[in-house]
């Protein structure tokens, strides 16, 4: 009996880009002969669109009198791919077709291998310890966070998102070419610091007045390019840094780590173990104008090595870290913020822990020690991470 050949071509829209494919099925086979991407604009498709290999499928196929007749064709999923002229791969499977993509349907633009992006219709999806609806919680994540997908333990995906490892329900995770059309609603433009102790300025001139100082890798929203300057969202203003200072790129949200659950948004795992390693001294000796946490240190000298320890450079005198960071009130203080005290000028420092309290080298007479945020007025308060 003869095979018969039947020759498809299909187009698939994915957010703004069409892909169009063309493949036949024979003798229980799918072969793909070419497949090329335009972008969709307004007017219509852009000119020149390139050639892809690039189009995962998953082919059903059923058999009719010897002949197999291509019932549905959708995209699924895809895998890195040199981006070349159409070449011809097939598969052994009657039943499936596996074949890479690229350009748009590369998830490492977004920095993911195997990208999956959560969809809940209210409030969040628990991130487990192990691959049990019993199991610790160890992170939360909202619809339109991303995550890595390493692996599946039954009906968990084994997943990565920012800082939290753990266990995810797969029926909340979406997959394949429906992650990459829900990751082009959930991405932000992100400017991230590059170095340490950068300015933010009120406007994009090194002389226009400096708004606060940032820390190495802290992300601000990105609002646009001002000459040599990045336009950022500084604590709800608009904030100017050297372009020289950031890097620019388009990131995806992520889960929320336990610290988050336990203190609140924003409160990130670098500001609780910033206040947990500071609290490990409480009790050794204060020296003024000392610099050993073990052996004698004064107020600054405290906070100066403690910030050290998480990559921020700070002046040995409290006066001069006043001008660090940005300032906030105290009822939007967070653990890790740094809060000053004096009438006529600044003479005292100290790191918020949350609750209201405070860890400092307070006295000779009582070294380093916790307090009461209010033992005293604080006259400033600053936000060295965001």
């Amino acid at each position: 009996m003869m095979n018969c050949r039947r020759r498809v071509t299909r187009a698939f829209a994915v957010g703004t880009l069409l892909f169009v494919v063309t493949f036949s099925a024979f003798d229980g086979h799918v072969q793909v002969e070419a497949a090329t991407q335009a972008k969709i604009t307004s007017s219509g498709l852009t000119a020149g669109a390139s050639s892809k290999t690039a189009v995962r499928l998953n082919a059903n196929t059923r058999k009719t009198a010897g002949a197999t007749s291509l019932t549905s064709v959708r995209l699924s999923d895809y895998t890195a791919s040199s981006s070349s002229a159409a070449t011809t791969a097939s598969t052994p499977s009657s039943t499936s077709s596996t074949v890479t993509a690229t350009g748009a349907f590369d998830p490492s633009v977004y920095g993911y291998t195997n990208l999956g992006i959560v969809r809940v219709s209210e409030g969040n999806v628990n991130i487990r310890k192990a691959a049990d609806a019993s199991a610790a919680i160890v992170g939360k994540a909202s619809d339109g966070d991303a995550v890595e997908i390493t692996g599946q333990e039954g009906d968990f995906f084994a997943i990565t998102s920012g800082q939290v490892t753990g266990y995810i329900k797969s029926d909340y995770v979406l997959t394949g070419a429906d992650a990459l059309s829900a990751a082009a609603d959930s991405v932000e433009t992100m400017a991230t610091v590059t170095g340490d102790g950068v300015n933010v300025r009120a406007g994009a001139s090194t002389d226009s007045e400096i708004l606060g100082n940032v820390a190495k890798g802290t992300a601000l929203g990105y609002l646009g390019d001002e000459g040599s300057f990045i336009k950022v969202d500084f604590a709800g203003q608009d904030g100017y840094i050297s372009s020289d200072f950031v890097s620019v790129s388009d990131t995806l949200p992520t889960a929320s780590t336990l610290s988050e659950i336990r203190y609140g948004s924003g409160v990130s795992d670098v500001r609780v173990d910033l206040v947990n390693y500071a609290l490990q001294f409480v009790g050794n000796r204060y020296r003024w104008g000392g610099t050993s946490l073990t052996n004698g240190i004064d107020c600054s000298g405290f906070t100066m090595q403690i910030y050290a320890k998480y990559g921020v450079s700070l002046p040995h005198y409290s006066g001069a870290q006043a001008q660090y960071g940005h300032a906030v009130s105290l009822s939007e203080a967070k653990p890790g913020d740094l809060v000053f005290y004096g009438k006529r000028r600044i003479h005292h420092v100290a790191i918020y822990i949350g609750n209201g309290q405070i860890v400092h080298a307070a006295s000779r007479r009582s070294g380093i020690k916790i307090s009461n945020v209010n033992y005293s007025t604080p006259c400033k308060i600053v936000s060295i991470f965001d």
